[in-house]
């Protein structure tokens, strides 16, 4: 709506514009960020990983790369989250930003860890060489694959062996495919939550969603991942469903 307030001067009316808006901001759908009351439960997250596969990582694993970043890489190494913030720009960068603001572990528990291609779970201070970029990043995100699935399983059922019972573990990734989903339902089950505000959303506006989180103090408030699914009950750990996705689940 365009309001005019008429300002007077010497000789002359000044006709002031302003833009008022009514309604949600254009850039964003309405989000579920508002005031927590009381302490944070116990959460850790797990972060998606970046893909290393696209132009910005090709550009690190090239041999003409000069970048700081590429050079260290090459030498003294650096850290994982450095780099998937690097290749995947702003939606890692509000993940790893988000998930370190509210992080709540049980004491000596690391309250954020990054999921992999072929090393399980890592944890973002993780130093890392090209070379073993190289490694982590050479299979498929696949759960029929075990190159894949075998270190993610280790590694989330050892982590939920250390959890206190009511521990929040909070996937900041998709759950339109079931890469990340099967594995993980598989271990955590109904602790396994989701932030509402994702649905819908593309990889820049969660990304910047979760900034906003950031600077506001205020997390989203999450859903259980199972209540989404859409297939066949989910089966016992160890169960067929390794060699297959046994549902459907969509954003």
């Amino acid at each position: 709506m365009v309001d005019g307030e008429r300002i007077f001067g010497k000789g002359r009316i000044v006709v002031e514009k302003r833009i008022i808006l009514k309604g949600h901001s254009p850039e964003s759908k309405p989000s579920t960020i508002g005031k927590r009351e009381g302490p944070l439960p116990r959460t850790i997250f797990l972060l998606s990983p970046a893909d290393s596969s696209g132009i910005r990582a090709k550009m690190l694993f090239s041999p003409k790369a000069q970048s700081g970043l590429a050079q260290r890489l090459r030498h003294s190494g650096a850290t994982l989250g450095e780099v998937y913030s690097f290749i995947s720009g702003l939606y890692f960068r509000g993940k790893l930003a988000y998930a370190e603001r509210f992080k709540n572990p049980t004491p000596g528990i690391a309250g954020v860890h990054v999921i992999t291609a072929a090393a399980g779970l890592l944890l973002p201070q993780a130093l890392v060489t090209l070379p073993r970029l190289r490694r982590i990043s050479a299979t498929r995100v696949d759960p029929a694959n075990p190159d894949y699935r075998r270190p993610l399983d280790r590694d989330a059922l050892r982590l939920r062996a250390l959890l206190e019972p009511h521990t929040q573990v909070v996937l900041l990734g998709s759950i339109a495919t079931p890469k990340y989903v099967l594995p993980l339902l598989e271990v955590f089950r109904e602790r396994l939550l989701f932030p509402k505000d994702f649905a819908g959303r593309g990889d820049m506006s969660r990304g910047s969603l979760l900034l906003r989180c950031c600077s506001r103090g205020v997390p989203l408030e999450y859903a259980p991942v199972v209540s989404l699914h859409r297939g066949p009950r989910l089966p016992k750990l160890g169960g067929s469903s390794r060699r297959g996705y046994p549902g459907e689940l969509e954003p």
